[in-house]
């Protein structure tokens, strides 16, 4: 018995389309974000069905891309994006060199009022660990945000978040992961074949 996990990250949101960070900034989708929540979900219609599970992080401009695939949509908090601290909000150019090197080569540095990518990366873990089962014999579509479906590729890869610097995902991005008892794969990354507008110049949450 096998199914699958399709990871989607949102759509675009006006912070986005500016390069700053978001985080836990509560931004709703922007015009572009909107069509882009269709576009995925169109791509997606022939594989969803009355058993298809929706979840989605709480944050809106997940939940409004969740929405779009007309099904119940279950919110699961674990799924939520990493909080950036002080720079929520921040254009990524005001980030300082030495701040990023930081994040890059300490997996448990956290920005003032932050989350560490070991703290995304416990409970996304856990989360997926919960889905493994619900999936066997179905399909689960999860609408998040950049740092927890790294998160959830490290996971399927048996591999630690350090590898998150080296993925790009871009919004509405679908990730696919098969599951059987046997284990989980990896079977697409970052597909963006059915948008209408070109991806992100650059990889924001």
């Amino acid at each position: 018995m096998s199914g699958e996990i399709i990871l989607v990250r949102h759509g675009r949101t006006a912070l986005n389309a500016a390069g700053r960070l978001q985080g836990r900034v509560d931004e709703p989708l922007d015009a572009v974000g909107r069509d882009q929540a269709s576009r995925v979900s169109s791509s997606l219609s022939t594989i969803i069905d009355e058993d298809t599970l929706v979840i989605s992080s709480p944050l809106v401009r997940a939940r409004a891309t969740a929405e779009a695939f007309g099904r119940p949509v279950e919110i699961d908090e674990r799924w939520i994006e990493m909080s950036y601290g002080v720079f929520d909000g921040v254009p990524q150019g005001d980030v300082a060199p030495e701040v990023w090197a930081r994040w890059r080569s300490d997996l448990h540095f956290a920005p003032d009022g932050g989350e560490s990518l070991s703290a995304v990366s416990t409970r996304v873990h856990a989360a997926c660990d919960d889905l493994r089962n619900r999936a066997l014999g179905r399909r689960i579509v999860v609408v998040s945000h950049v740092s927890p479906i790294k998160a959830a590729i490290a996971w399927a890869l048996g591999i630690d978040s350090s590898t998150s610097w080296r993925m790009r995902l871009d919004t509405a991005g679908v990730t696919r992961l098969s599951v059987s008892r046997a284990g989980v794969a990896l079977t697409s990354f970052n597909e963006v074949h059915h948008l209408a507008v070109d991806p992100e110049p650059r990889p924001d949450a």
